[in-house]
């Protein structure tokens, strides 16, 4: 079964540090270009970072750039997130993705998690 579980969100005050991680199951993710979105109550879904299959680019949301840092592990076959300095605002529901393109648009994204939820506190 092709699927993407994400974990390792949790609670923390502004200014701590989270680290999300991708397993995918089904699929080899360093084969694909995987990205990570997230979604906060009320708002709609938005891009946050991804990584290019080819070579292994980045690339980021401009509020999230220096904060968060997107890597692969290819021997536990996962896709994380480093999350440092972490505000308020970047309470919401992250999900990863996987595409055929690299790119932040949603639209392109055809495998999806199920989300892990972060919530930063003031």
């Amino acid at each position: 079964q092709v699927q993407l579980v994400e974990s390792g969100g949790g609670l923390v005050q502004a200014g701590g540090s989270l680290r999300l991680s991708c397993a995918a199951s089904g699929i080899t993710s360093s084969n694909y270009n995987m990205g990570w979105f997230r979604q906060a109550p009320g708002k709609e879904r938005e891009f946050v970072a991804a990584i290019c299959r080819s070579g292994g680019a980045t690339l980021y949301a401009d509020s999230m750039k220096g904060r968060f840092t997107i890597s692969r592990d290819n021997a536990k076959n996962t896709v994380d997130l480093q999350m440092n300095n972490l505000k308020p605002e970047d309470t919401a529901l992250y999900y990863c993705a996987r595409s055929a393109i690299c790119s932040r648009g949603r639209s392109l994204y055809n495998l999806w998690g199920q989300g892990t939820q972060v919530t930063v506190s003031s």
